[in-house]
């Protein structure tokens, strides 16, 4: 069964607050929607953005969210059936037009996603995530006047570290890796303490070679979240190669000793 069918909802479900003093409602999932996705967990926050929906189906934020999310997760089919859906209860919705718009061009259809993204920028071209999925869309369409496009957005917010965090994944997905590590390490300057940074800093050092600054890197998203399952394997595949390449060096001396 596939993610967008498990994001169905029923609209008149009730929900039963736990025996605890936290009550289980629109504004805890949209805050868990927003911790989880911020520690680079996309699926958990799918879900939150779902149940959000189950309590208020006319939260547009919820439902670009979802879009958003499954963009993380390289759902980019998905993610753009979940955009037609919404975009049937918020036409004129901005950011939701620009996921749309970042679906599109992930999945090659340039001139729909520029389509898509002029109209977001006609509705209200003075969000941040505008501007990241126009960047996004140009890097995909190879012009460059992508990194303007990023620049404006941190403009819109100078102290997010999310915005870098995530135009660094955005250069990483199109093997811009020494752009992406460029970003990330902006992204570091501004928040320290975010697991999901550290891992994102290792990811592109490992891409360019660097395996001790990327080891330390995973070895930080680990000690910052204990959790982080992605950095967990790509520190243990990190430490297998190492290993492995010990071993032939070994195998090499004994031959020519």
């Amino acid at each position: 069964m596939s993610r967008f069918s498990n994001l169905e909802f029923d609209a008149n479900s009730e929900h039963n607050a736990p025996d605890s003093e936290v009550v289980r409602d629109e504004a805890y999932f949209m805050s868990e929607a927003q911790q989880n996705f911020e520690l680079g967990e996309f699926e958990p926050a799918l879900r939150a953005y779902a149940k959000v929906l189950e309590f208020n189906p006319q939260q547009a934020a919820a439902w670009t969210g979802q879009v958003r999310m499954l963009i993380e997760l390289e759902e980019f089919r998905e993610a753009r059936l979940w955009a037609d859906k919404a975009l049937e209860r918020f036409p004129h919705e901005p950011e939701l037009l620009a996921a749309k718009a970042v679906a599109l061009g992930r999945m090659g259809d340039l001139k729909e996603a520029m389509a898509f993204s002029d109209a977001a920028i006609e509705e209200r071209g003075d969000t941040p995530y505008i501007w990241l999925a126009r960047g996004d869309v140009l890097l995909a369409n190879r012009e460059k006047l992508a990194d303007y496009c990023f620049e404006k957005a941190f403009t819109l917010a100078r102290t997010s570290w999310v915005l870098p965090w995530l135009a660094s994944r955005i250069y990483c997905y199109y093997q811009k890796f020494a752009v992406a590590l460029k970003l990330a390490q902006q992204a570091l300057a501004l928040e320290v303490g975010k697991g999901a940074i550290w891992l994102q800093l290792g990811v592109c050092q490992q891409a360019l070679g660097l395996a001790v600054p990327a080891r330390n890197s995973f070895e930080q998203a680990l000690q910052l979240n204990p959790h982080d399952r992605v950095a967990d394997r790509l520190l243990i595949e990190q430490r297998q190669g190492q290993g492995v390449k010990a071993q032939l060096r070994g195998w090499w001396r004994r031959i020519f000793k």
